[in-house]
């Protein structure tokens, strides 16, 4: 029967700190009672959600160079819809709606990556190809995921901020109370996201503020390669505050040690070298490189080899929990098992069985897409595919859902770079060359670049189905379906893009594979990696596990830009500031979760204003503010624009009058 009592949709106190001992966190759709989830409603408007997002998300990324997250957009899309029609109790459905729309932003990020550079090399794929290892990839991180849920969203409760899921859960829940009651987060929606859109459209003051801005910092910059950046936008700060002080701090003590020590340290010790064994097309010596050259050309894969390590140790860390999912899975297939019924509603899983059986199938599947239609008959080439794909894909999902379970970000591009630096190298010993070299391994890193992506993706839906109390089994089920109609909906638009403008006319912005190819040409010709620096961060990942210090958030932000770190430090201090100004502990948890509220409504406005001005600059519609960018005036609108928004946050976290 499904529930019709009157429900309260208010989060509970527990949702987002560490539960004490022996207590357990009831979700808003409570667990002992049912509520409409799946419906043709929720699939029909879902399946249109990543029809509408697969195609916006993959023309504006590759026209325009802007990728936009669809989750929160389609979040509110979904309310939209249930209260336009007057939809009573359509929480569950939202849920839904958002989880099968939620797969374009996924298959999109793993398709515009690496596919586009299968065109820029001038290889030969056709639509079957692209779609294909897309599909199978979006499949293969589903059920590489499914089997750590649990582990994520239960036992690690509290533990991790999951700032992007705490953003569209608000949205959900704000958009369900309605009224009064969702106001903080509407307002602090529209003053987030009007911040993000004049800076991205019409740039009245610049997004970022360099140490430049004064003839000293100029003056270091350039002769000591020193340099102090911040991204001055909303939504990042708000992601910060979510993120809290103690993750932020770890992830700017990586970025710093790369940024402070390690491109001024390079510069100190290779002035005239030209470091180029890798990369022929660095013809710069160092010491004449900026510091942003210097951290894009090398520093930046001393953070790609601590993420890979950081992998690694978590694999070592989590085998107990890989065990427990092995032995349920056989315990499953010898009919050893508790009736799925005896689980709870909130924590039954699709079948491990199921799982079990599904991954070795989609395996197999994709070990025949690579005999037949990539490795051209050659069965030592497909088996050495096929062995790359499962070790590298699975090894890594747990980094994609560690790094969105932290961070909010998913490193799917470092990932994927050394995916495609692994398998050509690997190829290239096996006898595998050339162009047919290049697209096999082009083709590899897009199976594995959608699973890691769709693996990070998805930890943020099932974590969103936890706080709100939604079956996994069903988000799980119906991710399936949004998944490969989303890798349709994206092979199609790539290919329509190739034949209107061509991806070798310059017309196409596609930044990411633009590096892909760079990366790949040489290698298949022969020529190296940068195995030193991959080395240099895997040994800083090993020691800070050593030191207890988490190696995941240090590498994050060896590999991220500095310019996007320090914003999270700015967020998590005004997180401290307003949970520790008051000594009644009341009052600081009233504003801690205010705050919380005002954050989401930020990335949310972010995110809806994101979609907006790069439809308008693909409209034609844009504004040329380089020139006053190139002003350092413009970097003191932005500190002066940015102060304001930090008081506007403080002050709005005040604990208003009660409200009935």
């Amino acid at each position: 029967m499904e529930n019709k009592e009157k429900q309260n949709f208010d989060l509970p106190e527990n949702a987002f700190r560490e539960l004490k001992d022996g207590e357990e966190y009831e979700p808003v759709m409570k667990s002992g009672q049912t509520y409409r989830e799946v419906s043709p409603w929720s699939v029909t408007w879902g399946i249109l959600m990543a029809v509408l997002f697969s195609a916006a998300a993959a023309y504006l990324g590759l026209k325009v160079g802007q990728v936009f997250e669809a989750a929160i957009p389609i979040a509110i899309i979904a309310i939209g819809l249930s209260s336009a029609t007057k939809r009573k109790g359509a929480l569950g459905e939202n849920v839904i709606i958002q989880s099968i729309g939620a797969c374009s932003g996924a298959v999109v990020a793993g398709g515009i990556f690496v596919m586009p550079a299968i065109y820029m090399l001038d290889l030969q794929a056709d639509f079957f190809q692209v779609f294909i290892a897309a599909a199978l990839g979006g499949v293969l991180g589903i059920l590489f995921l499914i089997p750590f849920r649990k582990y994520f969203v239960k036992d690690q409760h509290g533990k991790y901020p999951f700032p992007e899921a705490t953003a569209t859960t608000q949205v959900l829940v704000s958009g369900e109370k309605g009224g009064s009651q969702a106001k903080p987060l509407l307002l602090a929606g529209l003053v987030g996201g009007l911040y993000d859109f004049v800076v991205a459209t019409f740039g009245w003051w610049n997004e970022s503020v360099t140490s430049r801005i004064v003839g000293f910092g100029e003056t270091i910059a350039e002769k000591a390669k020193l340099i102090f950046k911040v991204n001055t936008g909303a939504a990042v700060l708000g992601l910060g505050y979510i993120i809290g002080l103690k993750y932020a701090s770890i992830i700017c003590m990586g970025s710093l040690a790369v940024w402070w020590l390690i491109v001024p340290g390079m510069a100190l010790i290779f002035p005239d070298s030209v470091l180029n064994q890798w990369d022929p097309t660095i013809t710069t010596a160092v010491g004449d490189m900026s510091p942003e050259q210097i951290f894009k050309s090398y520093a930046r894969s001393i953070g790609i080899g601590g993420i890979a390590m950081s992998g690694i140790i978590g694999i070592v860390k989590s085998w107990g929990i890989i065990k427990s999912a092995v032995g349920l899975a056989a315990r499953e297939m010898k009919g050893k098992t508790a009736d799925d019924k005896a689980v709870i509603r909130t924590q039954r899983d699709i079948s491990f069985k199921i799982i079990a059986f599904g991954s070795i199938a989609t395996l197999l599947l994709t070990f025949v897409f690579f005999y037949f239609g990539v490795m051209d008959f050659n069965l030592l080439h497909a088996v050495v595919g096929i062995l790359l794909v499962t070790v590298i894909a699975f090894l890594f999902t747990t980094v994609a859902a560690n790094a969105i379970a932290i961070v909010g970000s998913n490193p799917v591009s470092g990932m994927t770079l050394m995916t495609l630096i692994l398998a050509s190298v690997v190829m290239v010993a096996v006898g595998l060359r050339g162009n047919a070299g290049m697209l096999a391994a082009l083709l590899m890193g897009g199976v594995v670049c959608t699973a890691l992506s769709m693996a990070g993706s998805f930890i943020t839906d099932l974590k969103i189905g936890y706080w709100l109390g939604t079956t996994p089994k069903k988000q799980e089920t119906w991710k399936f379906l949004g998944t490969i109609i989303s890798a349709a909906t994206v092979a199609g638009v790539m290919i329509v893009l190739d034949k209107t403008y061509g991806f070798n006319s310059g017309k196409l912005a596609a930044p990411q594979a633009n590096a892909m190819a760079a990366v790949i040409k040489p290698l298949m010709s022969g020529q190296g990696a940068p195995w030193a620096l991959y080395g240099i961060g895997a040994a800083i990942a090993l020691i800070l596990d050593r030191c207890k210090i988490p190696a995941l958030p240090f590498s994050l932000g060896m590999f991220i830009p500095l310019e996007l770190n320090i914003p999270l430090l700015v967020g998590g201090t005004v997180n401290w500031f307003v949970t520790s100004r008051s000594k009644d502990a009341n009052v600081n948890k009233e504003r801690g979760d205010k705050g919380t509220l005002i954050a989401s409504g930020f990335i949310a406005g972010g995110a809806l204003m994101g979609v907006v001005s790069a439809l308008l600059k693909f409209g034609g519609i844009e504004f040329d503010y380089a020139d006053w960018w190139n002003n350092h005036l413009s970097e003191v609108f932005s500190i002066v624009a940015y102060a304001a928004l930090i008081v506007y946050f403080i002050l709005a976290t005040k604990p208003g009058k009660k409200t009935t």
